[in-house]
């Protein structure tokens, strides 16, 4: 029996339940950063130290993640991946000191790198069996995570200041989330020695196609850090520089993150027909041009509420860029497609940390201006590539 629109959209859900979790996990420890930064008394480079030990986690898990694709699945590594982040919010709550904490965002960054191959592995795969568009749709339930973990971080904050708290009830909700994702993730592809290899028959010319997917995957990389740089350090320094910079009160600075999650659900819940009108290139290059400009403008101008303006283009500029990248690089094979969300865990993860760096020698409106810039490379990288031409995407959302 050929699958239906229900056997999609339940497929989609359990694989969007884990995009929402991951982008739940992250904003709910990352909107509690000015709280950390106060316990353990902490300057711009030790915060910058803290996010770029998460980044290493995550460079370290990419040498893992094919193997531990290969012995698990996609889907149990996901799952398992995921359960590593739960039990990450409790210990980062008790932990005693900076030493550990820093050990803890390590084991937290090793986690994330493999949940992020391997949840858009599936992701790829249920576009690929269903040849139905999801991509952006999935993204926006990150997004959602994310909004989702702000608003619960400043809600719990009216109430009670206590992180151990906080991460308690995050964590539950968390494992409600992998509940739902669990029993219905879409089954794993046959191993890999299972299946025919199309190399096997193309000799020379398939190895010259090879080498031209390996550089266009490079620049979709190249294109995918920039990317998550800049979404990294909406996350990550939103709420410090409305904090800081701009002397907006406590209640108000997780509105940062909200401002950009907000903006990113509503666009990226439309993506996939924006990609069917207009195409996937010219999405990538004028929502990254967006987002660095806007964003430019709100720093030059200053205030609480011209941050929040300039936060809002970075969400709707910045909503369908990683999307795009990921059924590129997804285009290009399965090697291109790890490689390409390992570079996007990177840029994810280490990338506010050199926003942390810049901060801790300058100021952070200069570290968010690093941000702006990073933007607008994301459209200098995706016009090396040549993207697909996709037809009917919009019906097919």
């Amino acid at each position: 029996m050929p699958p239906t629109l229900g056997d999609f959209r339940r497929d989609q859900l359990a694989i969007a339940a884990l995009f929402c979790f991951l982008g739940f996990q992250y904003a709910t420890w990352a909107s509690r950063l000015p709280a950390l930064k106060d316990r353990f008394d902490l300057g711009g480079t030790e915060v910058g130290l803290l996010l770029m030990v998460c980044g290493v986690g995550a460079a370290v898990s990419f040498p893992l993640v094919a193997p531990l694709m290969r012995r698990l699945g996609a889907r149990r590594l996901a799952l398992w991946s995921a359960l590593v982040l739960v039990a990450v919010l409790p210990v980062l709550a008790a932990a005693g000191g900076y030493p550990l904490v820093l050990l803890v965002i390590f084991v937290d960054g090793v986690a994330v790198g493999c949940l992020n191959v391997a949840m858009n592995a599936r992701g790829a795969a249920l576009e690929s069996h269903y040849g139905r568009a999801a991509m952006a749709q999935l993204h926006a339930t990150f997004s959602g995570g994310s909004l989702g973990g702000a608003l619960l971080a400043s809600g719990v904050n009216t109430v009670t200041h206590s992180v151990t708290a906080h991460f308690a009830v995050a964590a539950a909700l968390g494992l409600l989330l992998l509940a739902g994702a669990g029993p219905r993730a879409l089954p794993d592809a046959p191993p890999a020695g299972e299946q025919p290899t199309k190399e096997e028959n193309q000799g020379k010319k398939g190895l010259r196609s090879l080498t031209g997917a390996s550089r266009a995957a490079l620049w979709l990389g190249c294109a995918m850090v920039c990317g998550t740089v800049v979404e990294g350090a909406m996350n990550d320094w939103s709420a410090l520089y409305l904090t800081e910079e701009t002397g907006a009160s406590g209640r108000l600075a997780p509105l940062g993150i909200a401002v950009v999650s907000v903006m990113m659900v509503l666009a990226r819940l439309l993506g996939d027909g924006w990609r069917g009108r207009w195409g996937d290139a010219r999405m990538v290059r004028v929502g990254s041009v967006m987002a660095g400009t806007g964003l430019a403008l709100a720093l030059l101008s200053g205030g609480t509420w011209t941050a929040l303006a300039g936060f809002a283009c970075v969400g709707l500029g910045m909503a369908t860029v990683t999307p795009c990248l990921y059924v590129a690089a997804a285009d290009q094979g399965p090697d291109a497609l790890a490689l390409v969300a390992a570079m996007g865990t990177t840029g994810l993860l280490a990338g506010p940390a050199l926003i942390g760096f810049v901060a801790g020698r300058t100021d952070l409106t200069t570290g968010m201006a690093v941000v702006a810039a990073s933007a607008v490379l994301v459209a200098v990288c995706s016009g090396r590539v040549r993207w697909k031409e996709r037809e009917g995407a919009a019906a097919a959302r």
